[in-house]
């Protein structure tokens, strides 16, 4: 009878280790990472970036369901190679900087597409409103993981280009974001 009692924990202690999640490993953004953006203006495209941005991750290839993004985008850096319409973006017309310093990107939860591609459903915060966005990646493992994503913001959903720049004749209301993020284990 004593033998048992015994195994009743022994076994409950394996099945519990067997059905345990995959821990996640946490991810600090490193140098090399880039998060661009691309539109157009009057049918002329142009690119720009946000090299201020901070991002941290918990995320384990097994386990996707459990992952966890942040993505900090500080927007008075951002750049697009064009005095005029690096100011324009800054104005209280686009991102409105006085007011709103700063854009999030939040997931909790990503899902396998195949492969080593996955899709992030998370949150964007921009410009006082904040609005889901799919963002769908590729994962490189090794010393250095590599995240190289894409996603598709609605601005004028974020109010960011309104009244003479709603047209969107003139200036699309889809913006195409990509990202390269580089990660080193958090410490």
């Amino acid at each position: 009878m004593r033998s048992s009692h015994l195994l009743l924990p022994l076994a409950l202690a394996a099945t519990l280790a067997i059905a345990a999640p995959a821990s996640a490993a946490d991810y600090v953004q490193a140098a090399g990472s880039a998060l661009t953006f691309a539109s157009e203006y009057d049918g002329e495209t142009f690119t720009g970036q946000f090299p201020g941005f901070t991002t941290t991750l918990s995320f384990d290839p097994a386990a996707p369901a459990a992952a966890k993004l942040d993505v900090l985008i500080p927007l008075a850096g951002a750049v697009t190679g064009n005095a005029d319409r690096d100011s324009t973006l800054a104005s209280k017309d686009f991102f409105d900087i006085a007011s709103f310093a700063q854009a999030r990107y939040t997931a909790a939860g990503f899902r396998s597409l195949g492969g080593n591609r996955y899709a992030a459903d998370g949150t964007l915060s921009l410009h006082g409103v904040s609005k889901p966005v799919t963002l769908t990646f590729t994962w490189t493992p090794g010393a250095q993981p590599l995240l190289a994503g894409n996603a598709v913001v609605k601005r004028l959903a974020f109010g960011v280009g309104g009244g003479d720049w709603a047209d969107t004749a003139t200036i699309p209301d889809e913006v195409a974001i990509s990202t390269r993020v580089r990660f080193t284990a958090a410490k």
